[in-house]
This record gives C-alpha cells, sequence and structure tokens, in this order.
C-alpha cells in the first residue's frame, strides 16, 4: 500500500497515473533470462543516432564538468537557420515532453481547460492535471482528430488544444485544409499546439506547412518537434517549441536554467546537419511499412494506414496477453488497453530483420490463442 505523505500535496495530483512506459530490453532479459531481446514499443529509431552525433557526444564527453549552454545558443541557432526562422522564435527542452509542461505552466490555471483527441499522447492530459485544469476529450473519427467537434467544445474556458499530427498511437494526420478550416474557429485567446513529433516521416502531400503559420505572425500557435524520433536521441531528450518570440519569451519565464544537458546539445547540433541519415532513416520506415502492411494482410489483420514510424494493428485478441507472450519470445511491443483499444497493439517500424522476426512472432502468438 503506498505511503500516504505526512504533509497533505496538492489535490490536483490526486487523480493522476503516473506514467508507465515501455519496458528497456535490459530489464526485460534480466526477469526472462533471455538475451537478444528486440524493442518495438517506444517509436525509436531502429538505426540510432546519426554517426556523427557519436562523435560529437564523445567529443563533449570531456567537458561534462561545465554546466551547459543556459541558451542552448549554437542549437538554437542552428534549428532556426534550418527553418528559416529567428532564434527568438524557438525554445529548445529536455524533450518536447518539458515544453508541454512549460507550455501548460504558463498558460493554464485551475478553472481552465484543455481539449485534446482520444486515443492521443497522454502527456497532454498529464500536464493539465498538474495545473489543476480541466480535461475534454474528443473521440477520433476513423482514428484521425475530429477537428470539426473538438472546435465545438471550445468554451470560455478553452485555453489550450492539442493537436497530435500524426497522431500517436494512431499513425494518422490531418490536412492543411483541415487545420486551416479549425484554425479559422478558433479565437485568439486559446492556444493551439501542434505536435509534430513524428513530422519528418510524414509522405502525404497534403500535411501542413504548419510553420507558415509562425512565419506569418499567427500568435496562438505553438509547433512542437523534436530530437527523439527520426534523428535517433530519444536517450538524450532534445526537443524544441516554434512559434511568435512574444509566446516563447512568455514560456520561457517558466523554464528553469541549464534545462537542455551539454551533451544533448552537441549531439542534436551534429544530428541536424547529417541530412544523409534522416533521409536513410524515412526510406528504411517506407520500406518496413510496406513489408508490414504486406503481413498483416497475409495474417487477415486490420490495421490503421501510418504517416509515422509505427502501426496500430488490430489483433482480434487480448492486447496484453498477445504483450505477454511477446514478450517470452523476446520481443517488445505497446499494448492499446492504455488506449482504450483492448485488441490493438502498436508496432514500431523497426529493420528488415526487426521487421520479420515481429510478424513471424506475432503470427505465432495469434495462431495459438
Amino acid at each position: 500500500m503506498p505511503e500516504v505523505p505526512s504533509v497533505e500535496g496538492r489535490q490536483a495530483l490526486a487523480g493522476i497515473k503516473p506514467y508507465v512506459p515501455g519496458k528497456p530490453i535490459e530489464e526485460v532479459e534480466r526477469e526472462l533470462g533471455i538475451s537478444n531481446v528486440i524493442k518495438l514499443a517506444s517509436n525509436e529509431n531502429p538505426l540510432g543516432p546519426s554517426p556523427d552525433a557519436v562523435v560529437a557526444i564523445r567529443e563533449i564527453g570531456e567537458k561534462v564538468y561545465l554546466y551547459p549552454d543556459g541558451a542552448c545558443h549554437y542549437l538554437r541557432q542552428a534549428v532556426a537557420d534550418h527553418l528559416r526562422l529567428t532564434p527568438a522564435h524557438l525554445i529548445i527542452g529536455n524533450g518536447s515532453d518539458e515544453i508541454l509542461k512549460l507550455i501548460a505552466e504558463a498558460y493554464l490555471e485551475p478553472d481552465d481547460e484543455i481539449i485534446m483527441a482520444d486515443p492521443s499522447f497522454s502527456e497532454y492530459e498529464f500536464v493539465a492535471r498538474v495545473m489543476g485544469a480541466g480535461v475534454v476529450k474528443v473521440p477520433t473519427r476513423d482514428f484521425r482528430h475530429d477537428l470539426e467537434a473538438m472546435a465545438g467544445k471550445i468554451t470560455e474556458r478553452t485555453k489550450l488544444i492539442f493537436v497530435c499530427n500524426p497522431n500517436n498511437p494512431t499513425g494518422t494526420i490531418v490536412s492543411r485544409l483541415e487545420v486551416e478550416a479549425f484554425l479559422s474557429q478558433v479565437p485568439p485567446g486559446v492556444m493551439v499546439i501542434l505536435d509534430e513529433a513524428y513530422h519528418e516521416y510524414v509522405s502525404d502531400a497534403g500535411y501542413p506547412a504548419s510553420l507558415e503559420y509562425v512565419k506569418n505572425g499567427r500568435s496562438n500557435v505553438i509547433i512542437l518537434r523534436t530530437f527523439s524520433k527520426i534523428y535517433g536521441l530519444a536517450g538524450l531528450r532534445v526537443g524544441y517549441g516554434v512559434a511568435v518570440p512574444e509566446v516563447i519569451a512568455w514560456i520561457n519565464r517558466a523554464r528553469e536554467p541549464f534545462n537542455v544537458n551539454i551533451v544533448a546539445q552537441a549531439a542534436a547540433l551534429a544530428a541536424l546537419k547529417d541530412q544523409l541519415h534522416v533521409d536513410h532513416s524515412r526510406r528504411v520506415n517506407e520500406e518496413g511499412k510496406s513489408y508490414l502492411y504486406g503481413r498483416f494482410d497475409e495474417m487477415g489483420l486490420s490495421y490503421v494506414p501510418t504517416e509515422a514510424n509505427f502501426i496500430l494493428v488490430n489483433v482480434r485478441a487480448d492486447s496484453r496477453q498477445v504483450f505477454r507472450e511477446m514478450l517470452q519470445e523476446g520481443v517488445i511491443i505497446r499494448t492499446g488497453d492504455i488506449f482504450g483499444l483492448d485488441q490493438w497493439i502498436r508496432v514500431t517500424i523497426g529493420t528488415r530483420r526487426q521487421n520479420q522476426r515481429f510478424a513471424d512472432t506475432l503470427d505465432r502468438v495469434l495462431s495459438k490463442l
């Protein structure tokens, strides 16, 4: 039974369920006494980071006794140049998760509400609950954000609206035309956060050119991106937010000094310059996507076509049981029950060998259930 603190804490935290991350490879191997485990649960880049980033990590190692650059000067400048913006348009964070929390701290009061899709990234609800704000969930339609329904939920209490594009866990996108129609219905005092953690994987030509909103001076849009996915730096935690300078300056008021460590800054700077690695990662993902679609079709399983580096697939069985059976064979996937999808699993697209092993294992497991 959990201990009750002697000093009563904030009641806003009472209803929060701590995030349960996917099990790391080392823990699974230790628990089950097996080796050669593959993890396809957390949407990491199976190719790892750019070799240039690895070199940068090694070179910066001798300087870790120094505090990092609190302003992330060189990284902010490099990202700004990459996006054709100014450093004043950017905030760098300890992963985009930290920036989500900073946004909540900067904008949410206890009487406010956020609007989000369901299912979508759980961090949106978490940051709202931490601030004591209300959460309005709008069911997806055909696994896509129902932006029209979300616009219909806007009230005087609405402060933040989160649009995960591509959406996690469904992998679907909303188009430029849909986003523009949605934004036309959002009052100026409501902030729209376009979370684009997986945008580098998108191949659909209808995907929004969201940076144009910021470049055109729209003050109620914040765009989030990350180095955790296609850049392969999930373990270092580096993300960034893009908005007009006035919004960035306001969010910065809530930011802790030295929030991005010196190793992360160096690695991200090197990774950003290695476009060949990004292009290769994208090709591997497209090839893996096609392969897995074919295997799912052979098994008679329905799935949601994805624009990200993961696929949501209906296994027509208890996802937790499928997870446990696959875990015994050294394959880690994500159960759908945490998203309210009890018979679905989410699998990260891996290398060719990983994808084949996953599909073969899934086929065997399902044949026994």
